[in-house]
């Protein structure tokens, strides 16, 4: 569910893009007497999803999206050109910037000491970390979390570059089942010539970072520092504290083991504690 204004009628369509979808959905379904379960077999998806979409209970995926632009005549890729800002629904509101900016850098550098960070985060993985704040909206924390990993497969990619702790591998969500998966998904983006992991080995001593954080680059402009926290992150854009995010983050490259060597270590500790 959305976050919507106390004072707006959450009948109306009007009220958000995730309502205006939904409603755009429901008339162009209705326009040519289709059923919901019939859009959902276009859509890969169920009647029950079909409805809460409509009713803008639901963040729609951009295959479902795509599925309306194929299914309803004349949409032109209406649904599709919606779908970005409907997406913003899917996250809190302190956090939509950063996607935002997330979906224009061309590298992310992340840094991650506990858990994988969510741009790598397979659905089982996400679901079960989601899951733990007791959200009333997990399905759309899942769909939105899921859906921004999209820009590490487009046809020019966002260059991932991410240092992790080795107890980042080692750290229990969910169950070894889920953790297979996870680190298999992991040693992919790993062999990706594309992208660049690389694992902090835990010699018993810490390095000093404890905080996630992350540095955004684009084509144009400076680079936009995010930091992990609580209650929520925060970006940073003045030049003292992105040079010294820098700075870090070199630092953490050097401690750790040379990329080449991540597949290995990930496949070592899958065996050794998932298998």
């Amino acid at each position: 569910m959305s976050v919507e204004n106390e004072q707006t009628d959450p009948a109306d369509p009007a009220a958000s893009p995730l309502k205006l979808f939904g409603s755009e959905v429901q008339l162009e379904r209705e326009r040519l007497d289709m059923k919901r379960a019939a859009l959902g077999k276009e859509a890969n998806c169920g009647y029950s999803l079909v409805a809460k979409i409509e009713n803008g209970e639901r963040v729609p995926s951009l295959e479902f999206a795509q599925a309306c632009d194929r299914v309803f005549p004349n949409s032109n890729g209406r649904f599709v050109r919606l779908w970005p800002l409907v997406m913003r629904f899917g996250f809190p509101p302190w956090f939509r910037r950063y996607v935002e900016l997330e979906e224009k850098a061309t590298s992310v550098r992340m840094f991650h000491p506990q858990l994988l960070p969510g741009l790598v985060q397979t659905e089982d993985y996400a679901r079960a970390v989601l899951r733990t704040g007791r959200p009333t909206n997990l399905d759309d924390l899942v769909t939105s979390r899921i859906e921004r990993q999209r820009i590490l497969e487009r046809d020019v990619p966002t260059r991932l570059w991410l240092v992790l702790n080795e107890a980042v591998l080692r750290n229990v969500v969910a169950d070894g089942g889920v953790m297979r998966a996870q680190l298999a998904h992991l040693r992919v983006l790993a062999d990706d010539p594309t992208h660049r992991v690389q694992i902090i080995r835990d010699t018993g001593k810490h390095h000093g970072w404890a905080s996630p954080f992350g540095v955004l680059s684009f084509k144009e402009g400076g680079d936009v520092v995010h930091v992990d926290g609580f209650p929520k992150g925060y970006l940073l854009a003045e030049t003292d504290d992105v040079t010294a995010a820098n700075d870090a983050y070199d630092l953490l490259k050097a401690m750790a083991a040379p990329p080449d060597e991540s597949p290995d270590i990930i496949d070592s500790i899958s065996k050794d504690c998932y298998s």
